[in-house]
This record gives C-alpha cells, structure tokens and sequence, in this order.
C-alpha cells in the first residue's frame, strides 16, 4: 500500500504485552418467557457462560467454534451492543460496564465493528459518503469540510476504492466491495479495537483473500488490534497471533496461532482439527479422523459438568458429568504456559493413558430449542444489530 499524507492518526509501535481488552466471566444469558397477558420467564439461552479471555494491543486474535456456540454475541457483549448478564469487560483501563450514556458513545470510537453482512449492515437509502461521515460526524471529526472530504477519500484510497464510490449506494456493489466499506466505515472514527464478526464467510474465495489481506494491510498502517470471528479455521489460521476454540458459550482451549494447530489438546479441538482438509492424499488417510455423534445441545438446557461430554471420544464418568472443567495451564511436555486446556485429562489423553472409544449418540430435546427466544442477527439501518428475547 503506497505512502500518502494522512489524517488518521497513526498510533505508535505497540507493547505486545500490553493488554487492550479483559473479559473476565462474561455471561449474555437471554429470558425465555411464557404467557398470554402477562410474561414469566421460565428459563434462560445461556448464550455465553462465562467466557474469560484477554487481547493484547496490536494483535489479531482469532476467536472460532461451530454455529450457534455465542462467537458472536460474545463480541458484540464487548462492545454492549448486547447487554451482559454477568461479567466485566475492561477496555484500555476502562470497566465499560461502568459508563453510560454520552460516556459510553464517545468510548465506542475506539471500540467498532465490521458485520457478518455487509449488505444488511449498510443503510440502502445513504450513499457511501453518508455512511462513513455519520459516524464522523457523531464524535465530532466533520467540523472542517475540505479536511472531512480528503478523510473519505483517504478512507477508500485505504480500503482499495476509487472516490467515485462516495456516490454510490450499497447495492450497486459487489459482496466484497461492501465488506470493504464496511472496513472503511469502522476505520474513520479512528479505532484502536475492530471486532470483525466472520468478515469473509459470505464472500467467495478469491475475493476473501483480499480481504485478508486488505485487514492485515489496515493493522499494519493505523496500529489496529482485531477479534477476528470465524469459522473458517483456514482464515484463522493465517491472520491470527492467538487463537480461543469455543463451545456452547465458553473457551475450552487457547494458544498462540502455530503452537495451538501443531498440538490440539482439547477434545473438541482435536475434532475441529481433524476436520480440515490436507492436501495431500498420503497424509490425509493416515491422519487421526474424529467424526463427532449426536447433537449439539441446545444453549437453554446445556449438560451439567462438562459442556462437551455428551459427544467426547474421551469422556470419563467420575469427573466430566459433574465438574465443569476451568481453562488451565497443562502440564506437558514442549506444551508453553500461553497454552490453556479447559479439560480435566488433556495430560492423559496426550500421552495415550485414556483411549478414544465410541459414543452413543443422544439427541437433542426439541422441546429446549423450540422454547428458545428469537434472536434477529440482522441489522438495522445504522448497522446496530438487536435481539428479540
């Protein structure tokens, strides 16, 4: 990307040890209500429960996990697009659990967002330079006209547009040109933070890669630090420094990028990673193959201890039915301590002691899932997203 002159501020080298964003035990756990005149809650959706993690300044973590596990209420909890249940979420300092109002509007200029769908996400009734000066124009960045207008333009020169694109209306784009204005509208109120909800899944291959790209180009000029949401273990792969597997609301292992697909201790991880095609016929057949039976269970009636153990090839009865298990350091050999298992034999399983066996497959109660509220992933014309329990 070619040097230009520019109004975005450019943050400074950042200390990789320096932690930006702390979650410690969030929980979204949404009512299900009954009733004709009057609502009773008779349950909750434990969406997420209890999800503890860090992201250090000016790193890529990649958060994955099968459909439905709460990947992206999870990150939409961290910048209270949802509202938590339980927990803390400390930004730079800051416990956002504290502030509200004017407070919490202005704190989300270092917090945005890049939607699953971008279309949805974009209002079709503005143009592209509306879209991207009404978030400039909420923190103030639009007092000086001429200065407004060489910030748009440098905004699209940055995510690969041509000006004339400020003209435009959203559907006269193709899928990763409006991913791009997307990147381009969570880049002009200067964030330090992007959340990018599975930025490239609706976006055909050849067109993902240069999204990639375009989103490790924009961290490398403006300093950024990205949650990257996906489940597209591939694209984790290559744009992560860290990675966190999740499972029906919780972290079950995380570990730098390399370190985490060379040596899967979690169970479920094992199976994610067995799961990803080689190409290479002679590796491929002799490869570990773990094929998951039954159902995942459904978040408002999710199994006691732990999460995982009603499909696991390693479930042992004395401890995974009762005790949930806690993210931990495990003690294996050329295993380092960035290395964190949430499982109670991840040490047995990896030297061989427990052996995989066969489960029953068990099926998923209809009745939990018809009892669960709606959730709209949509968003509304402002790009906001909403739920309706």
């Amino acid at each position: 990307m070619t040097e230009q002159t520019t109004t975005l501020r450019k943050k400074p080298p950042a200390d990789e040890h320096e932690v930006l964003l702390d979650a410690r035990d969030v929980e979204v756990h949404f009512p299900i209500k009954r009733g004709v005149i009057f609502d009773k809650t008779v349950g909750y959706v434990y969406a997420v429960d209890g999800m503890t993690l860090q992201i250090r300044q000016g790193e890529t973590y990649g958060l994955v996990g099968e459909s439905g596990c709460g990947k992206s209420t999870f990150g939409r909890a961290l910048l209270r697009l949802e509202e938590p249940t339980n927990g803390t979420v400390t930004f730079a300092g800051t416990d956002l659990s504290t502030l509200k109002g004017e407070a919490l509007r202005a704190k989300r200029r270092d917090m945005q967002m890049v939607f699953q769908d971008p279309l949805a996400s974009l209002d079709p009734r503005q143009t592209v330079e509306s879209l991207l000066l009404e978030g400039m124009h909420a923190h103030g960045l639009t007092k000086d006209k001429q200065a407004a207008g060489a910030r748009l333009r440098e905004l699209l020169s940055a995510v690969g547009l041509p000006a004339a694109a400020l003209r435009k209306y959203p559907h006269e784009f193709s899928g990763g040109q409006r991913q791009r204005i997307g990147i381009a509208r969570a880049l002009s109120v200067d964030p330090q933070l992007i959340v990018a909800d599975e930025p490239v899944s609706a976006l055909d291959v050849s067109v993902q890669a240069q999204v990639i790209n375009l989103l490790e180009d924009v961290q490398e000029q403006f300093g950024l630090t990205y949650l990257v949401i996906a489940h597209d273990l591939a694209v984790v792969r290559h744009i992560s420094d860290r990675v966190g597997v999740m499972y029906l609301g919780s972290l079950v292992e995380e570990a730098d990028s390399d370190e985490l697909y060379a040596t899967p201790l979690h169970p479920y991880t094992r199976a994610l990673m067995s799961a990803v095609p080689i190409p290479d016929p002679l590796v491929e057949d002799r490869r570990e193959q773990i094929i998951l039976a039954g159902d995942l269970p459904s978040p408002a009636n999710p199994p006691s201890g732990c999460r995982f153990h009603t499909r696991c090839p390693w479930r042992q009865e004395e401890r995974c039915d009762t005790e949930r298990p806690q993210l931990r350091v495990v003690q294996i050999d050329g295993v380092p301590a960035s290395h964190r298992v949430a499982c109670h034999y991840a040490e047995r399983i990896q030297s061989g002691e427990i052996e995989r066996h066969e489960v029953d497959a068990s099926a998923v109660d209809p009745a939990a899932i018809q009892d669960a509220p709606t959730v709209n992933t949509q968003e509304n014309a402002g790009g906001q997203p909403f739920s309706t329990p």
